[in-house]
């Protein structure tokens, strides 16, 4: 079996979790026997390709070129607006590719190189327009490959029409991934009506629909109307490999609380320092941690001296890399509160590094981790008494660090993708 695979991102240069998900499966589905031809906007040269074939969509010539995609899918248009949406990316990296083009007032998706598509596989401000472009190189690459594939799958909104056009010419099943929706990149009066409109367009086009969570799959089927039975939950895992335990020297005595995300309303950091400053009237042997960056890095910085808490708190800034293991390292509890999370791979990747974790009912991991805590986002009281009980009693640690441990170790990429090739055998 081989699948057409569109994605935005891959490993090693991504924003946020959709990169990590999407290597993660294509490894997966090698394991099962399943091959991938993985398509994105701009490869950058140095991915891994040992599971997957890699397509740079901006080496792909589109034969007609216009500047709305009905020549090449009846349904299809080219919509050219400035857009906010920053649904996986460094938000200090956002704002300064919006201030780049502003200044320089030029389009990072341009013709060039004869009738190919330059992309920037970024989330700046034409993203809009990426898209749309990507659509027509997606329908072109399953033209070129026609009869090579099996099944389409596209990862979450940026793709789906890129999904749609390659169904369209060919005639293959399609299967979009359902990572987020707008629903958890913001409150209801947030929702971009664009946006919505392209997701639900994409999973009403599809055979089927895969979400992370069964959270996710009730707001797909309640917000978006999707017919429940071609509606499946494949939750997500961790690919550890390579990721050994490491050994780093504290300085300090004092145990420490982390929250490592995007701040941003949907990762609910202010509910976490809420959380803080009721810990820190019960003891002050606790320092707590806010790794990232995001729209509410201000606020939160000012809630923080609000509270009078500013010498037990400290901020990081955006992490990445080996710098977020060396934080898992020097963590003794990791937070993580979302408001809405769609799926939330961090616990796991906390809880694989022998960190106990507290995590909101709110989120898809809490579907699937047994050994981790879970609270309320807005029960900050809740959280507070389950932060303070990991950091004074060790027994209560100890077992949630071991338990916790040996339950991540089971979700593996390879379980997850034997499901996945089960929802493409369903349709083919």
């Amino acid at each position: 079996m081989k699948v057409l695979m569109f994605g935005w991102e891959f490993p090693p240069h991504i924003a946020g979790g959709l990169g990590t998900a999407c290597k993660g499966i294509v490894e997966g589905l090698a394991h099962n026997g399943v091959e991938t031809l993985f398509v994105m906007p701009c490869a950058s040269g140095d991915e891994d390709q040992s599971c997957t074939t890699i397509v740079n969509a901006s080496d792909v010539a589109v034969k007609y070129v216009s500047d709305n995609v009905d020549e090449f899918l009846e349904k299809v248009k080219f919509i050219h607006v400035d857009s906010n949406m920053v649904p996986y990316v460094d938000p200090e990296e956002y704002f300064d590719a919006i201030e780049k083009m502003k200044k320089e007032s030029v389009h990072e998706t341009v013709i060039g190189f004869g009738q190919k598509f330059h992309f920037s596989g970024k989330y700046g401000a034409n993203l809009l327009e990426e898209v749309s472009r990507y659509a027509q190189v997606g329908g072109t690459i399953a033209l070129q490959h026609a009869g090579e594939f099996d099944v389409i799958h596209s990862h979450d909104w940026l793709t789906y029409l890129a999904g749609i056009a390659a169904k369209e010419v060919s005639g293959k099943p399609l299967v979009v991934h359902v990572h987020a929706t707008s629903f958890d990149r913001g409150t209801d009066d947030m929702v971009d009506s664009r946006v919505y409109a392209i997701e639900k367009r994409g999973m009403e086009a599809a055979d089927r629909v895969v979400t992370v969570s069964d959270l996710t799959r009730n707001i797909v089927i309640n917000r978006y109307g999707i017919d429940p039975e071609k509606v499946v939950t494949v939750h997500n895992a961790v690919d550890f490999s390579g990721k050994e335990n490491m050994s780093v020297e504290r300085g300090i005595k004092d145990k420490v609380v982390t929250f490592l995300g995007r701040i941003t309303y949907q990762k609910g950091p202010e509910y976490f320092i809420d959380a803080a400053a009721k810990v820190l009237k019960r003891t002050r042997n606790v320092r707590f941690v806010m790794a990232g960056s995001g729209d509410m890095m201000t606020r939160a910085i000012s809630q923080v001296a609000r509270l009078g808490i500013s010498d037990r708190f400290h901020f990081t800034g955006f992490l990445k890399g080996a710098d977020v293991q060396k934080m898992f390292a020097l963590s003794d509890v990791y937070i993580m509160p979302s408001v809405s999370e769609p799926f939330g791979i961090s616990p796991l990747e906390a809880m694989r590094t022998n960190v106990p974790s507290i995590i909101s009912k709110q989120s898809g991991a809490a579907e699937v981790l047994k050994y981790a805590l879970k609270v309320d986002f807005w029960d900050v009281d809740a959280l507070a008494d389950d932060i303070y009980a990991m950091i004074q009693y060790p027994a209560l640690s100890e077992f949630a660090s071991s338990k916790g441990y040996d339950e991540v170790n089971n979700l593996k990429w390879n379980e997850a993708t034997a499901k996945l090739k089960k929802v493409y055998e369903s349709i083919i």
